[in-house]
């Protein structure tokens, strides 16, 4: 390696001439006059040009030593019959040099070097998110766009242009804090949308007051933003899981520093939905505001069985029978094939479902791998789908070659695929119609797993049929049940030990209210004492 050289030089020009002194400057005796700047040779580029490392400006000769030395350290990292490792090291050289950027780190650039990496440490976060993405061949259609989602709405506009390695926690922080000062102002142009829309319906057409009044609402409406979703408190952290999941790739990949900043931040909880059940304090609540308790309902045994023989007769009764009774999602329910059924062994395996993207829909795997399972099915569950299947080949021989043979279990009347969001929307006619307290197909779903706990079935056998991957899940969603439950449970308990006390009468709060009728409490029968000589005897 050639040795670099350090120069001090001025600007300062000659009266006579107007030229510049260069190092003849007779200033340039004090250590303060001028700057100096240093020179460095590097390895020609691949073409075979000469290539030379030059930068001034340093107001010390220490300074100017210390950049040299830098260069120096960086050509020194490949060995020297390394021609290639020298000819990388005295391009990323050379690219500093051209964007007036500082010299690269020594241990950074010479980790990079020996894993063999690229020696250009400046990829951003938009960069390594969309080359992670694409990376990502095995994910299930639903989760490509939802981290696709994730990164083109709020990770790359508030993360995308720093440098992968120069992420910090602060600067994740920083984002979520935008997200929550974006959903304030959402949630204030909402408000004003909806107090201008109310009053645009309240406002009568006849008369040309109120004509023009209604003219110019509707002018108000058209130049406001329309309705828009926040990023809620449950939506944070899968946007934060999204960004550490790539650093984590990163990282193992050696992209960038053994540090996740994703994995360091704190959010606010979010609060998940709790199943709870229609009681009747509930449904006359929702008959007088129209809200409802939960996002998450589910109907008592009584208004699930009058549910089900509302719908008896409907062609798609065995479908909503099976969600009712044995807890399969939409789209496994939609997907079900006649392969998957097993008429020796009355079961039924659940291997693949439809999605919905979009209005679109598609073949793919359960949600989870817990989704993958096998159900079994009850005597009259059973009976039902074999007289399903006969009634399905009573419309093959109608349709004639019209007939669309999907193999599925669950078919339009021609045989065609059945669209998941046609089936909500078929559902929550039938609820409405069936005049019971409103819930979404999915909450029937809530329902087969309250049955089941209802019944007395472990909560084990109770999320494996349900495909959850963990007991906790089950007993996160369903606590408000299982407390319920538990309710009943602590009155049988103490109804099996037999007592020769009368029990204490319950008092309900009209007789709690009359002072006069509250039961008084029995004192305990006196007996005999009876000596040792009267018991021996």
């Amino acid at each position: 390696m050639k040795n670099g050289t350090i120069t001090r030089r001025c600007r300062c020009t000659d009266p006579a001439t107007g030229k510049d002194y260069g190092a003849s400057c007779p200033k340039l005796k004090s250590r303060r006059h001028g700057v100096w700047s240093v020179f460095q040779e590097l390895d020609p580029a691949q073409d075979g040009r000469r290539r030379r490392f030059r930068r001034g400006g340093f107001e010390s000769s220490a300074k100017a030593q210390e950049e040299l030395d830098k260069v120096r350290a960086l050509m020194a990292i490949p060995e020297e019959d390394d021609a290639w490792g020298k000819t990388q090291i005295s391009d990323l050289i050379e690219s500093c040099l051209k964007e007036k950027e500082p010299l690269p780190d020594y241990d950074e650039t010479r980790r990079r070097f020996q894993t063999g990496q690229t020696l250009n440490s400046k990829t951003t976060v938009a960069e390594w998110l969309d080359t992670w993405l694409a990376g990502r061949k095995r994910l299930r259609r639903g989760g490509a766009a939802r981290y696709e989602c994730d990164i083109r709405v709020h990770l790359k506009p508030h993360l995308g242009h720093l440098r992968l390695d120069k992420l910090r926690v602060h600067h994740i922080n920083t984002m979520f804090d935008a997200i929550n000062e974006r959903n304030i102002e959402i949630q204030e142009q909402n408000a004003q949308r909806r107090a201008v829309r109310d009053e645009l319906k309240a406002t009568p057409w006849k008369g040309a007051e109120n004509r023009a009044r209604r003219k110019w609402l509707q002018a108000q409406l058209d130049a406001m933003p329309p309705f828009r979703r926040i990023t809620g408190l449950n939506t944070q952290p899968h946007i934060r899981d999204t960004l550490r999941a790539a650093l984590n790739v990163a990282i193992a990949q050696q992209v960038m520093p053994a540090f996740n900043p994703a994995a360091h931040v704190e959010l606010l909880p979010g609060t998940k939905p709790k199943a709870l059940i229609w009681t009747d304090e509930r449904i006359a609540h929702w008959q007088e505001t129209g809200e409802k308790p939960s996002p998450v309902m589910v109907w008592t045994p009584e208004q699930t069985g009058q549910f089900l023989d509302f719908v008896a007769e409907d062609r798609l009764y065995p479908l909503w029978r099976l969600i009712a009774f044995r807890g399969t999602r939409r789209g496994e329910a939609c997907g079900v094939r006649w392969v998957d059924h097993s008429a020796a062994a009355q079961s039924l395996a659940i291997a693949i479902q439809l999605v919905q993207d979009g209005w679109e829909i598609h073949e793919g795997a359960p949600k989870t791998d817990s989704g993958i399972r096998l159900i079994a099915l009850d005597d009259e569950t059973h009976q039902v789908l074999l007289r399903h299947k006969a009634g399905q080949e009573q419309e093959r021989e109608a349709w004639g070659d019209g007939w669309q043979d999907t193999g599925r279990i669950f078919t339009q009347e021609d045989g065609s695929l059945l669209h998941p969001g046609k089936v909500s929307d078929l559902f929550e006619r039938l609820v409405a119609a069936a005049g019971l307290p409103p819930i979404r197909l999915h909450d029937l779903r809530h329902v087969s797993a309250t049955l089941m706990l209802a019944a007395g079935v472990d909560i084990k056998v109770v999320s494996e049929t349900l495909g959850h991957s963990d007991t906790r899940i089950t007993r996160d969603i369903y606590q408000a049940v299982l407390d319920d439950l538990a309710r009943d449970a602590a009155e049988k308990v103490v109804q099996l030990v037999p007592r020769a006390r009368k029990p204490l009468t319950v008092v309900k709060d009209t007789e709690a209210a009359a002072p006069s009728r509250r039961p008084r409490m029995t004192p305990p029968r006196k007996t005999k004492r009876v000596s040792t000589e009267e018991r021996s005897a």
